[in-house]
């Protein structure tokens, strides 16, 4: 089986990477249980870019789907019920999709 992986490409003011990377930790544990989801990385840059790469691991494009459209993304995005969202890091992001590419 093949694994759907997305990238969101996420650009960050020079000095609000750490800031990114703290609120990545602090919510390491929130996608545990999520159906379909295998797993993510962020990446941080080490080349003098200012975009962090956020990769994660599905079963299918339909997981990925059914994560993006529940409440658990709101709350894993600093949207919890009764509290101002968290103001974002990022300037803008740009989310890429791809599969493993395998040989038969």
């Amino acid at each position: 089986m093949s694994s759907v992986i997305k990238i969101n490409a996420i650009t960050v003011p020079e000095d609000s990477g750490d800031q990114l990377g703290e609120r990545f930790a602090a919510r390491r544990h929130s996608m545990e249980g999520t159906p379909g989801f295998q797993g993510f990385e962020l990446l941080q840059p080490t080349d003098g870019r200012i975009s962090w790469l956020v990769l994660t691991r599905w079963d299918s494009e339909e997981a990925f789907e059914n994560w993006r459209n529940s409440q658990s993304f709101g709350a894993s995005h600093g949207h919890k019920d009764g509290e101002a969202p968290q103001k974002p890091v990022g300037m803008s992001s740009e989310l890429w999709s791809y599969t493993v590419f395998t040989t038969g």
